[in-house]
């Protein structure tokens, strides 16, 4: 039942130009900044709007088809959520959700991403025009490809990211496409077929296709490649849980994962800025940096429960074989230097200083005043090649500090 101070609330809102047809059966929490709902917002029957960081921008349509819930949300202009829940997320401008939603902490919709209905996503990142199916559980990814509306990659029906193992741990990040080549949006689009799974983390090269009904467990490195797994064989094996035969594809996939993280987060802090038109748009990037923010910390979390389990993989590992090998010393350097490879990702946040990073910032900064997508997909060669050159950098250094300090261990 909606009290004296959420009515005081929901009546300011109205006043100042949001769209609530029937008052009665919203529900706003009195922790709620109406100076962060703009006008022209329409909040439909049965919603409900709670967290002191919500923030709505014009044009966005909430609980058009059912009821939503939305908690500590940013939400850019003409977003479209059409009923479910959705907590701690960004949506960028035109970003659509289909009824029956579950979005989470650490998940982003760039301009024009959308899901159909029965969607869910959590630490799930989104670049513009990717475009997910109905029946989806896809958490723990990130996902570019695609060059506008028509052209984008897209997750056919029924689709799951399967994003824990049976060792209990989600050190299990998927990165499909990536972050210097992704964010210039001329990529070919990558295309998951309905029905289908991928087993986490895994690297999918821009072009490729899963056909639908594949489970894939595999890394596609090569570009534009048809892939396809059948159905597995049966069988009945012994199995001994923590073992872990193959941690080296694991832990660099996962430092690549967070690499590509922090590469997003510079792009963020420095390029997107250039959009902070107001107070609400700045606030809207503030909200998206700090959801990439939690993204990494959330990915450093899950990198060192699984660190942690490797002694307990070492005496299983052990207990089968009873000899010393190369595999058992990569687990115990693994453990043994986490913290250290775990400090280099948190000590290249922004700021900082590059050159590779200000030579393409002054190029965009002369281009024609426009929207962030125009301006993007307006670059010429020299300027894209610029700025995938210091997003690479990002990655690429990083990526190798972290290697480093197992190679130096060994």
């Amino acid at each position: 039942m909606v009290n004296n101070d959420q009515k005081a609330v929901i009546q300011n809102l109205i006043q100042k130009g949001v769209h609530i047809p029937c008052p009665e059966s919203v529900e706003i929490g009195t922790d709620v900044n109406p100076d962060r709902i703009s006008k022209n917002v329409t909040i439909h029957t049965g919603c409900k709007i709670y967290g002191e960081e919500t923030l709505v921008l014009p044009g966005t349509i909430i609980g058009e088809e059912a009821p939503a819930t939305i908690k500590n949300c940013f939400i850019g202009k003409n977003v479209r959520l059409k009923g479910g829940f959705f907590e701690g997320a960004t949506f960028l401008d035109h970003a659509q959700m289909g009824s029956c939603a579950h979005v989470r902490k650490g998940t982003i919709l760039e301009e024009y991403a959308s899901g159909a209905h029965a969607v869910g996503l959590k630490q799930t990142i989104l670049f513009p025009f990717v475009t997910l199916g109905s029946l989806i559980n896809f958490c723990d990814c990130l996902m570019a490809g695609g060059t506008d509306q028509k052209n984008h990659s897209e997750v056919g029906s029924s689709y799951i990211h399967f994003n824990y193992t049976p060792n209990q741990d989600k050190a299990t990040a998927s990165l499909i496409g990536d972050v210097p080549n992704g964010v210039m949006l001329n990529q070919a689009p990558i295309f998951l077929g309905g029905q289908g799974g991928l087993v986490g983390p895994c690297r999918v090269a821009y072009g490729t296709i899963v056909a639908a009904g594949s489970v894939y467990r595999k890394d596609v490195i090569k570009e534009n490649q048809l892939v396809m797994d059948g159905a597995m064989r049966h069988a009945s094996i012994g199995y001994t849980k923590g073992l872990y035969q193959n941690i080296n594809r694991i832990v660099e996939n996962n430092i690549i994962y967070m690499s590509n993280l922090l590469a997003l987060l510079h792009w963020y802090y420095y390029v997107r800025a250039l959009w902070n038109v107001d107070s609400l748009t700045l606030a809207l990037n503030k909200g998206l940096c700090e959801t990439i923010h939690g993204a990494l910390e959330e990915r450093i979390k899950q990198f060192k429960k699984f660190c942690d389990n490797m002694p307990a993989s070492i005496r299983a590992f052990q207990s089968l074989s009873g000899k010393s090998s190369s595999l058992i010393d990569s687990k115990q350097k693994l453990y043994e230097n986490c913290d250290q490879i775990t400090d280099i990702l948190r000590q290249a946040l922004p700021p900082s200083s590059d050159s590779r990073r200000d030579i393409f910032l002054e190029s965009l900064s002369k281009m024609d005043a426009r929207s962030y997508l125009e301006r993007i997909q307006s670059l010429n060669e020299t300027n894209r090649i610029n700025g995938m050159n210091w997003l690479q950098h990002i990655v690429d250094s990083i990526s190798e500090n972290a290697r480093n300090i197992l190679r130096v261990a060994s």
